[in-house]
């Protein structure tokens, strides 16, 4: 019979391998242009990418979201409101990252493609498929990669999904829908649902999935209509 503890550790052992090679479709993407980025390298000239080093950006953007608590929802059709508070203090690159994305309306029509009852619900993927991301990559705010972040992945926890490389991290996302201690110090927490845990619930509960990773059908993946920053 499986005991508490061998669930607690299957589950974390399912996130750290399927979402770490869920995104290793990007690497290989890049690589073969002979860019270390996971996605189209930036426009020329493009500016407000703050500092990058290879296609990783290493510094806050420069619009707004730098320092203290923010809010933003994410709206999923047929299922309601989530609402966020970000936590730019703790991780400042990754909240500017995700709030000029959202911004930018990039998240706007993509999907929840990876659900796991009783853990969490991943999302933000362009393809859909677990192997997309933006055309950045981002520094990973967590212990493991010699950054502070006191945030834990407790049941509501939005944190970033990553390649095996710490900074990796793109657009993808998951929030907890249990607590997973396992994963602090090793993912860029940034924030917690404020309210709208009953839409978590609803996905991760209701969507079915074709196999132990989570892997859910892109006809069944739940449709973020649109991710707002509020302020």
């Amino acid at each position: 019979m499986t005991t508490v503890m061998d669930r607690r550790r299957l589950l974390s052992w399912v996130l750290a391998t399927g979402t770490l090679l869920a995104l290793d479709g990007c690497a290989t993407q890049s690589d073969s242009k002979g860019q270390d980025d996971a996605g189209p390298s930036p426009k020329e000239g493009e500016t407000n990418l703050g500092e990058r080093s290879g296609g990783t950006l290493t510094s806050p953007l420069d619009n707004g979201y730098t320092s203290g608590h923010h809010h933003a929802t994410i709206e999923v059709e047929n299922r309601g409101i989530i609402t966020l508070e970000l936590n730019a203090t703790n991780a400042p690159i990754t909240v500017s990252n995700f709030a000029d994305l959202a911004s930018r309306g990039f998240y706007d029509g993509l999907t929840f493609h990876r659900v796991i009852k009783g853990f969490m619900i991943q999302g933000g993927d362009p393809k859909g498929d677990g192997t997309g991301g933006s055309e950045r990559t981002i520094k990973g705010e967590f212990g493991s990669n010699g950054v502070t972040n006191a945030i834990q992945h407790k049941r509501g926890v939005i944190s970033m999904a990553r390649s095996a490389q710490n900074d990796s991290a793109s657009s993808q996302f998951f929030i907890m829908q249990e607590d997973q201690s396992s994963l602090d110090g090793n993912y860029a927490a940034f924030g917690k649902v404020r309210d709208g845990m009953d839409v978590v619930d609803s996905i991760a509960n209701d969507t079915p999935t074709l196999d132990g990773n989570g892997t859910v059908a892109s006809t069944d993946q739940p449709r973020i209509v649109a991710i707002r920053m509020l302020d």
